[in-house]
């Protein structure tokens, strides 16, 4: 066994395997090719197979002449399929006479990815495996990236980060209950791709999905918009009316921005919830529907209720099940996986081609905040495929130029560090007393613990 060292430099070498039955070759070739490759030695097929299972190396150099019948070349082809079927990336350098250029074609032809003539050449075999490691490489990671955006995401979206993976967990599980959800997180985290998800995931999935913001039509339309209404209801009611809730029939409903429902509406939504009927704006005649509710907010219901603008009663109808979508900022590599995923997407759509991000643009990309989450991301990415000259996107094409994005992620560091300090000193002046700790700071309980959880503060 070698030193420590020597283990550990080894360990960072990409592995050869030699397939060869002269072990004076053997030998010789392992000392030429040593100080770049962890090599491995087998003499026939039987040991390559051990060492393929127990070392997974990607490089094999394999002499088609292998006992018991060396004469041939058939037990150099059942080495190269038995590569091939434990490792499909393997790249394999064929090493064999020159009597043989004929089988060395067939075996370039059967998935080898070059051929030598013995005596070897070991200089141009080093810049030929040097190649080999390098294509393997990038297939490694294409594939992983092709993993990562197939196999990974649901309904749309992308991502590998544990909190990602917990939220597809539960979209899975939800989808088969006929449950109202909440879905909860920040503006551009995709709560309607979460609601889409669930939808398309459920026996609903055949009936319509029908969403609406509650909060980008105006309160004196709103009923109306959700609910319908009779001809001569009010001014302008020509006719009858269905409204959204009725449309959803046999489907889903997806009320966004719940937060944003007038009292008035709350009441008539919490009516539908308990005995799912309706009543048009104007009429008098009950409706039954059969539709799920899936209800999103960025804001805080549990504050909204303490200060009396959002029904308890009604929480608690929405958010039997609730699934929290984390932000951009925390979720890892994820920022990458989909800054890829979206440059493919419109680069694709405008016939552009991209080898992808500078270095300079992945630094940038990683160091900002996203305050927009996804949805500022794939804007971004979009405004860069429009504006990039190049065949890699620099920082200026998404408009991330270096000093931007990472002002504003000094600025939040800055902030978040005061705004720790503020809560730690109200903490200690109460005693960890999270009531009194909250009434200080002026706000609610769950805010406070909200807070304390965001700036990673023991509560005690």
């Amino acid at each position: 066994m070698g030193t420590g060292e020597e283990q550990e430099g080894r360990a960072d070498k990409p592995k050869l395997l030699i397939v060869d039955d002269d072990e004076d070759l053997r030998v010789q070739m392992r000392w030429a090719l040593d100080d770049d490759y962890a090599v491995l030695l087998a003499g026939d097929r039987t040991e390559a197979r051990a060492l393929l299972e127990a070392e997974r190396p990607g490089l094999v150099t394999l002499d088609l002449g292998l006992p018991p019948s060396a004469q041939s070349v058939e037990e150099g082809f059942r080495t190269l399929e038995e590569i091939h079927s434990f490792d499909a990336a393997a790249k394999v350098v064929v090493i064999t006479g020159r009597a043989e250029r004929e089988h060395a074609l067939d075996a370039v032809a059967r998935g080898a990815y070059d051929y030598f003539w013995k005596p070897v050449d070991i200089p141009e075999l080093k810049v030929v495996l040097r190649r080999a490691a390098q294509l393997r490489e990038l297939e490694l990671e294409n594939r992983e990236l092709h993993r990562r955006l197939t196999g990974e995401g649901l309904g749309g979206m992308l991502g590998s980060h544990p909190a990602m993976q917990e939220v597809f967990s539960a979209v899975r599980k939800v989808a088969t209950v006929d449950v109202p959800v909440l879905v909860t997180g920040e503006s551009g985290t995709g709560k309607e791709l979460v609601a889409r998800a669930i939808h398309e995931g459920s026996e609903r999935r055949t009936g319509p999905f029908v969403a609406i913001n509650c909060g980008a039509i105006p309160e004196n339309l709103l009923e109306s918009e959700l609910f319908g209404h009779e001809k001569g209801a009010f001014t302008g009611a020509h006719a009858q009316r269905k409204g959204r809730v009725e449309s959803a029939q046999g489907g889903t409903l997806f009320l966004d921005e719940i937060g944003e429902l007038p009292a008035p509406l709350q009441v008539k939504l919490l009516r539908f919830l308990q005995d799912h009927n309706i009543e048009r704006v104007g009429g008098r005649k009950e409706i039954a529907v059969d539709a799920r509710v899936i209800c999103a907010t960025n804001t805080d219901l549990r504050q909204l209720m303490e200060e009396d603008r959002f029904r308890e009663d009604l929480f608690f109808r929405i958010a039997v099940v609730e699934v929290a979508l984390p932000p951009l900022r925390e979720r890892g590599d994820d920022v990458m996986v989909l800054a890829h995923a979206f440059l493919q997407r419109y680069a694709g759509e405008s016939g552009k081609r991209f080898k992808g991000f500078t270095p300079e643009a992945t630094r940038a990309i990683t160091g900002h905040d996203w305050p927009g989450n996804v949805r500022e991301l794939e804007n971004r990415v979009r405004r860069a495929v429009v504006m990039a000259e190049g065949k890699r996107v620099a920082p200026a094409d998404p408009d991330l130029a270096e000093g931007s994005g990472g002002a504003q992620h000094r600025l939040k560091e800055l902030r978040a560090d005061l705004e720790r300090d503020v809560v730690r000193q109200a903490l200690a002046r109460n005693h960890g007393n999270i009531s009194r700790t909250a009434t200080e700071l002026g706000v609610s309980r769950p805010t406070l613990y909200d807070m304390l959880a965001k700036l990673k503060i023991p509560r005690r």
